[in-house]
């Protein structure tokens, strides 16, 4: 049976929307600034690059179309959506076990592709987020083969099992008009229209290589920074709100010299280079 508005006042109340995991790049500390960058009023949200989704759980719009090109985190949305109390006894289970070699008996997981397919989605989303909360220092990293290649973090209390979280994060997904996709950022906004608002928060650009964008194997190249442009300014044309977050570099400020850029200061705890954490100066793009 479905929950009543009451159980989600009740949600809201003892545990905000808020992510549930931890991820390179999280907005949760530029939410002030993007707050007020977000239009006061549009129709569809859409964010391609969804990560952990600080965005979208703060506005909590009632339509969303929103995307990431990591399959295993989209797969890992929908199990949360659709079967929250099947991956909380999961997870509960991966916390009782928890040690270094469990840990990497569960990574191992993904190294036999017959083995990883015979596992259910849900399975797959309990063990995401069981590596993402026990592995080193919060990185979502995969090698070039896709498989992930973060070692153990011997944290001493991990909270692999935010129970009340995950059911508030359900009850939203399930309770809203949102899309959950999984394919390329240009697609998911090919039917934006006037009215509609886009946040783009893609792998940041950075000339030096140890700062963490290997999320999908393959990465971000700049390339695919100049195409993300091509999209943000076709989207302009068409009247279509756009946001945009990116580090700031000279690159990114020449890419988006025609618009409106923000400087803005945001601490980062999740760099393979510890020299890359602590305060850093990234961007807010605007195209109005």
């Amino acid at each position: 049976m479905r929950e009543s508005i009451a159980q989600w006042e009740s949600y809201r109340t003892r545990s905000t929307v808020k992510p549930f995991l931890k991820w390179a790049g999280g907005k949760r500390q530029l939410l002030p600034e993007i707050r007020r960058s977000i239009p006061s009023s549009f129709r569809t949200y859409y964010e391609p690059f969804l990560g952990a989704g600080a965005v979208l759980f703060d506005l909590q719009p009632a339509q969303a179309v929103v995307n990431d090109f990591n399959d295993q985190l989209m797969l890992t949305y929908r199990a949360v959506r659709d079967d929250v109390e099947q991956l909380i006894s999961l997870l509960e289970v991966h916390k009782l076990m928890n040690s270094s070699d469990y840990f990497y008996e569960v990574r191992g997981l993904d190294r036999n592709t017959a083995s990883f397919g015979e596992l259910s989605h849900v399975e797959k989303a309990a063990r995401l987020i069981y590596l993402n909360k026990t592995c080193y220092n919060g990185l979502y990293r995969v090698n070039s083969q896709g498989l992930f290649n973060v070692p153990y973090g011997r944290y001493k209390n991990p909270l692999i099992c935010e129970a009340d979280a995950l059911r508030a994060v359900s009850f939203y997904l399930r309770e809203h008009d949102v899309a959950l996709m999984c394919g390329d950022f240009s697609d998911v906004v090919g039917k934006a229209r006037p009215g509609d608002f886009v946040y783009f928060d893609p792998p940041y650009h950075s000339a030096n290589s140890t700062n963490f964008t290997s999320y999908q194997a393959g990465g971000f190249s700049e390339s695919e920074q100049e195409r993300l442009r091509d999209v943000f300014a076709w989207l302009t044309e068409r009247g279509v709100k756009c946001l945009l977050s990116n580090s700031d570099t000279g690159f990114i400020r020449a890419l988006y010299g025609g618009f409106t850029v923000e400087t803005v200061s945001a601490s980062r705890a999740i760099n393979a280079d510890s020299s890359g954490r602590g305060k850093v100066n990234e961007v807010l793009i605007r195209n109005w």
